[in-house]
């Protein structure tokens, strides 16, 4: 990337983080990335790389064309797959002294994950270096994702706003008309219309599945796997 157009890149994320209403320091933390190291960035130090722009187009659900050529619209019209999410947690799932904790099992049914995150679900909170305070924790059923995700384990979870840009190869929440699941998520080998999920525990075969059926996807931040004894 040429240094002029680096410095329009960082003048549109300076735009972004004020735009958001946080300080620099939480911004970064916002995309799960070390704030010293977005200073570097925004400083001129380090170069925009495309993964920092990857980031934030994934977490913001900004235009990729706007954020790395200034063409476009910062946000795209279909880019609220998640809003709904991100603004329960604004009202009511965010506090200064933690995660919210809720007493749900994310891969059981297949309703909107946002209609169950209601307050009187909310368990405690939790306080876990690096994560942002926009993430939520549930708990997760079965042995697909053993040894990584043990049975009963609790995830982190981010809403994903712009679902067109993914992650491959990290852990989501895939939601769709029919079922939640985590899994891996992987690049399909022939076909750019379909997703692989793959499963950690080797007793499961992969899935196939339409990306335009895809209602919603939560990445996975943090896993806390935990066995209580006694």
């Amino acid at each position: 990337m040429k240094e002029n157009n680096q410095q329009s890149v960082i003048g549109r994320i300076k735009y972004l983080i004020k735009l958001s209403g946080k300080s620099q320091a939480e911004f970064a933390r916002m995309l799960s990335i070390d704030p010293s190291n977005l200073s570097k960035h925004l400083s001129g130090k380090l170069a925009v790389s495309d993964a920092l722009i990857n980031r934030i187009v994934v977490d913001m659900g900004v235009s990729k064309q706007w954020l790395k050529d200034g063409e476009d619209l910062p946000f795209s019209k279909n880019a609220g797959v998640a809003l709904p999410v991100v603004d329960m947690l604004q009202e009511h799932g965010r506090r200064a002294d933690g995660i919210p904790v809720y007493d749900i099992d994310v891969t059981a049914g297949c309703t909107p994950l946002e209609a169950q995150l209601t307050a009187d679900r909310i368990t405690g909170y939790v306080s876990l270096p690096r994560l942002s305070p926009d993430t939520l924790i549930v708990r997760v059923s079965g042995d697909s994702m053993t040894p990584d995700i043990i049975d009963g384990g609790m995830i982190a979870l981010r809403p994903v706003v712009n679902t067109d840009t993914i992650f491959w190869g990290q852990i989501y929440v895939v939601v769709t008309d029919d079922f939640r699941l985590v899994k891996y998520v992987r690049r399909h080998p022939t076909n750019h219309d379909k997703v692989i999920l793959h499963s950690a525990n080797p007793n499961y075969d992969d899935m196939e599945v339409n990306r335009d059926d895809i209602r919603a996807m939560f990445r996975v931040e943090a896993i806390i796997n935990c066995k209580i004894c006694g």
